[in-house]
């Protein structure tokens, strides 16, 4: 027997027996929450044409998706994330449609990571996608949702952390950055390297005023005050306009009674181009990665044809599991299973008497006296 063929593949397990229930259970409730919230269910294809996460849309880069070709010579790959998924089906399905469209999902994504990373490859997600609405309201709904959910399923110790896209794009539009030197930038910055975004933008010849003011992006972070503090550094508008709709949404989140669990940051600043305005991760300790990942994606839509405001989030199950599982924090505990033994003459009278416990609800096994 070849017994490397026992053996999944880097990246990759198997989840069974106590802790697959422990999983499913979680599942069970957050996806209660999110129905609570009038979100309807949708399924979209484990794989998909290349197109629908390619660099013009700003989604994953291409080295670590999974690529491969069907019959007709079509690159496809197996989805890194869901959004543009979601995006596309909106497009397709509800082009015409005015009204808010609400989805919400769960399936597994697929990103082809380096092996030193030590990250899974293959992760369940849920999520919620609220499409058509580009109010703050839509904003703080999508937040009080990742709060709700996560304290359903039993974590208590949490934070999630708001930034905002347009307050960095405001001060490099000001500052005359091309797109190369803004996309590398942010990704200066959202790494916390900040002598490398400084040597960038003195490289790059860009005033010291500004390179001050960008480098102070990342100074921008606790409380509700430093929303005060990050306004009184900028004078462009657009990056005026973005604070001003984080402090609208802080009072929204007031109102939904989860303020306490938030914080603000604008130095965080997402690898996906496609976010447009708040962007937000949810962490807790146990994990070194973000338990959920959402932001506003105004222009994403777009690309498939529909012009529509959208903001969503996804749940990474599997670290929230992790969490959970290290902060002893999972409440679910699995029913005994009761264990009925029967012989050849008595078959009949055992499978009766499993069949009323299992009426009442308690899981039952048939079992040979050996």
């Amino acid at each position: 027997m070849n017994r490397q063929l026992l053996h999944t593949p880097e990246g990759v397990r198997d989840i069974y027996g106590k802790e697959y229930a422990r999983k499913l259970a979680v599942e069970d409730l957050i996806h209660d929450r999110l129905r609570l919230y009038g979100y309807q269910d949708i399924q979209t294809p484990t794989f998909e044409f290349f197109d629908v996460f390619s660099r013009e849309i700003g989604t994953t880069s291409s080295r670590e998706l999974y690529k491969f070709f069907d019959k007709e010579g079509n690159t496809l790959v197996l989805r890194p994330d869901f959004t543009p998924s979601m995006a596309r089906c909106a497009a397709k399905y509800f082009m015409d449609e005015d009204i808010p469209i609400r989805f919400c999902y769960a399936g597994n994504t697929f990103t082809n990571t380096g092996s030193l990373q030590g990250k899974l490859k293959e992760v369940t997600q849920m999520g919620a996608e609220l499409i058509g609405d580009g109010s703050v309201q839509a904003d703080g709904e999508m937040i009080a949702l990742v709060v709700e959910s996560l304290l359903e399923a039993g974590l208590k110790d949490f934070q999630v952390s708001i930034g905002q896209m347009e307050y960095f794009k405001g001060i490099c539009a000001q500052a005359g950055l091309d797109e190369q030197t803004e996309n590398e930038l942010r990704s200066l910055i959202s790494d916390k390297n900040i002598f490398g975004a400084e040597e960038l933008l003195t490289g790059r010849g860009v005033a010291q005023s500004y390179c001050k003011m960008l480098l102070k992006v990342s100074e921008h972070f606790g409380s509700v005050e430093v929303l005060n503090e990050a306004k009184g550094l900028v004078n462009n508008p657009r990056s005026l306009e973005a604070v001003r709709r984080l402090e609208n949404l802080y009072r929204v989140l007031q109102s939904y009674g989860v303020a306490k669990y938030v914080s603000f940051d604008l130095g965080m600043l997402s690898k996906y181009n496609y976010y447009t305005g708040i962007i937000f991760k949810a962490y807790t300790y146990g994990v070194g990665e973000p338990v959920v990942k959402g932001g506003r994606y105004d222009r994403l839509l777009g690309y498939f044809g529909k012009k529509a405001p959208a903001v969503g989030f996804a749940i990474v199950v599997d670290d929230l599991m992790s969490a959970l599982e290290r902060q002893k924090a999972c409440a679910y505990e699995e029913d005994e299973i009761r264990v009925l033994t029967y012989h050849a003459s008595d078959y009949e009278e055992k499978l009766l008497e499993a069949g009323k416990l299992r009426a009442k609800g308690i899981r039952t096994v048939l079992r040979p006296d050996l």
